[in-house]
């Protein structure tokens, strides 16, 4: 990490309590999130903003975390593609999973979870390229004023999230890392 940020044994108050759920459901704090704590003022908003968008998510949990791995990959950021690779891997399948990754146009996903991605792709690379067009065919393939919302929320957050833990030098933890070092160099 490039910042001092505060240490599971020096955690304190809030940071402590968020610190010791973490490692309650992971066995560790995760560096993406001790590196909010350079500003630890910031870790309980992002945190709950993050867990309000995600546990919300009108499109379910796997849809969020396929928009997380195509926004992180474009953005780029390997510390997110790395640790949502693995949590997908583990919902979708190791193959699948690479192969979003690799194109998720030809990943055997659903017409509307193209769309989807598109648009989360889109917002990733030049949001101010989206048009009513854009939000029309969205419409066009199901999805809901609300589910739209959601995708925004979630690809321009993962975007903020990402950019950020590149900047303060947030590392991958190795149990996130794939063990084939082709697919480690992709992500």
């Amino acid at each position: 990490m490039f910042v001092r940020t505060i240490d599971p044994s020096n955690a304190e108050g809030e940071v402590a309590s968020i610190y010791d759920n973490e490692i309650a459901s992971m066995g560790k704090v995760m560096e993406a999130t001790q590196c909010w704590t350079a500003r630890p003022d910031i870790l309980a908003p992002v945190e709950h903003l993050l867990n309000q968008i995600r546990d919300g998510f009108s499109l379910g949990l796997v849809n969020f975390r396929l928009i997380t791995l195509v926004a992180a990959k474009h953005v780029p950021s390997s510390y997110c593609s790395h640790v949502y690779f693995k949590a997908l891997s583990g919902m979708i399948g190791r193959e699948q999973a690479l192969a979003v990754h690799r194109d998720y146009r030809n990943a055997g996903l659903t017409e509307q979870q193209v769309a989807m991605l598109a648009y989360a792709e889109k917002i990733t690379v030049d949001a101010s390229q989206i048009g009513q067009d854009d939000v029309d065919f969205l419409r066009a393939v199901g999805l809901t004023d609300l589910n739209i919302a959601d995708i925004a929320l979630a690809a321009s957050f993962r975007n903020f999230l990402s950019r950020y833990f590149d900047a303060v030098g947030a590392r991958v933890e190795p149990e996130f890392l794939d063990d084939d070092p082709i697919v480690r160099k992709e992500l």
